[in-house]
């Protein structure tokens, strides 16, 4: 009798309100879809599909980071206004213009170039040196200095002004302005001189600011690729800091989180494995959805592709390989939402354990 009334109740609970289930149903989530005024389009992703897709606009950033190509080149730096120059003239004539009585040499020291490119000097004039090598510049001055003698030697050492040296501005240990004292400071070897990448930082991103337009590569894509590695140039000006990029994860996976990119690009099946993949028990195969929001004018028409509606959900059927392989090659966007639904057999599968519990319980009584 006890026992009886054990079951009667448990049933009553069972009729009265439903178990609690940690993520959605697809079906739940689409059912606006069969609407007339929805909001949003519902698109199956499948390999067919997958072409028109990739046609679409890019959400959450521009789709890919734009860098400089070429690596670091030898040589020197050039000369730039605003650079100093030193001279020492050697003149071995006795009624040399250049020197003193029994002064074989004469300094000139720390000569700035002009905003023209030019360095002035003695008996000569202005001496344009703008965009040579200190080897070049030497030439040039003797070369110039041959005029009122054709004996004179010149010796030159460049010191960089401010346009020639690199701003480190965030995201390194010891920040602050770099002199580049010749062409082979490569960024490489300018994060060094700067302490390296703080530690701080997860996924780091470097941007690079040079006549007014502005380059990113991720640090992990630089370190392992020498041909990203570029030579640097005076005026440069290089931050670093996280790439804010992310996706949100939720429903029946390993875990619920906003996810950062660890790389520049993530596929579906990846970011799924990122969140620890499917929970075999709850989620459903054929209801792995992605949300996704498209920008004003993104839609066809007035584009010739583009979404139906800005809101659009894609739907993957991880049973087949069609599904599988269309996965593998689908993009998550930066802010995509990616959602595993919750088989209705989960439900299910509580309620039988719910159930059967209880008869264990009311046999023992």
């Amino acid at each position: 009798m006890g026992s009886a009334r054990i079951l009667v109740v448990a049933f009553l609970a069972l009729s009265a309100c439903s178990l609690p289930r940690g993520a959605a149903i697809d079906r739940e989530i689409l059912r606006e879809a069969e609407s007339d005024q929805t909001t949003f389009s519902v698109v199956a992703v499948t390999r067919a599909s997958l072409p028109e897709i990739a046609k679409w606009p890019v959400t959450g950033w521009s789709g890919a980071y734009r860098w400089l190509s070429g690596g670091g080149g030898p040589g020197s730096a050039r000369i730039r206004p605003g650079d100093r120059v030193s001279l020492v003239v050697w003149d071995s004539q006795d009624t040399s213009l250049l020197t003193s009585p029994g002064q074989p040499a004469t300094n000139l020291p720390n000569l700035e170039v002009s905003p023209a490119g030019t360095i002035f000097v003695p008996y000569v004039g202005e001496v344009h040196l703008s965009g040579m090598t200190p080897s070049q510049a030497r030439l040039e001055v003797q070369d110039a200095l041959s005029t009122i003698s054709q004996s004179a030697q010149v010796q030159l050492q460049m010191s960089p002004g401010q346009a020639n040296t690199v701003d480190m501005v965030s995201g390194v240990a010891q920040p602050g302005s770099i002199a580049l004292q010749d062409r082979r400071v490569t960024l490489l070897s300018l994060i060094a001189k700067a302490g390296g990448i703080s530690p701080t930082l997860k996924n780091p991103l470097i941007r690079l600011v040079r006549d007014g337009r502005t380059y990113e590569i991720r640090a992990d894509e630089l370190f392992s690729n020498a041909r990203r590695d570029i030579a640097m140039r005076g005026g440069d000006r290089v931050i670093i800091e996280e790439d804010e990029r992310y996706f949100v994860a939720f429903g029946a996976t390993g875990r619920e989180q906003i996810v950062p990119f660890d790389r520049e690009r993530i596929t579906a099946l990846e970011a799924l494995s990122m969140v620890g993949g499917l929970q075999d028990a709850r989620a459903n195969l054929k209801g792995v959805l992605i949300l996704r929001e498209y920008p004003e004018g993104a839609t066809s028409p007035p584009r010739a592709h583009g979404p139906e509606k800005r809101q659009v959900i894609f739907t993957f059927d991880l049973t087949s390989a069609d599904g599988l392989f269309a996965a593998r090659n689908f993009r998550v966007n930066p802010r995509d939402t990616v959602i595993a639904t919750e088989s209705p057999v989960g439900p299910a599968r509580n309620v039988i354990a719910f159930v059967d519990s209880l008869l264990n319980i009311a046999t023992k009584l």
